[in-house]
């Protein structure tokens, strides 16, 4: 029988970047600081409002698969990271997920 991972600890962190080249940084340093098993980041277009100002960007989405136990170190990094004032940080719990992807979160990330 297969070990029974917590999926409660275990979640996807959202951000948006302004570029891919900082997304990229951010990902790169997650994972390599062990805060992140894996980044995915994609192209995306948010419509916001910010500073009294409604917004049509061109953004870059990560998702960060992480165990959120780790949430406070994450965000710290996330914000010594980017370049926005207020960046998108929202992390979502992982409701169930097959138990090797669990296993390999937590082997992945420093926890």
């Amino acid at each position: 029988m297969e070990e029974n991972f917590d999926t409660a600890s275990k979640g996807v962190v959202m951000v948006t970047a302004a570029s891919r080249d900082e997304a990229e940084a951010i990902a790169q340093n997650l994972v390599a600081s062990k805060l992140a098993a894996c980044v995915s980041i994609m192209p995306i277009r948010s419509i916001y409002t910010w500073q009294g100002q409604v917004h049509n960007e061109e953004e870059w989405q990560l998702l960060i698969k992480t165990d959120l136990a780790l949430f406070e170190t994450l965000e710290a990094k996330i914000r010594q990271l980017h370049s926005y004032e207020l960046p998108e940080i929202i992390a979502l719990p992982i409701v169930t997920a097959s138990a090797p992807y669990l296993a390999w979160i937590s082997q992945q990330v420093k926890g």
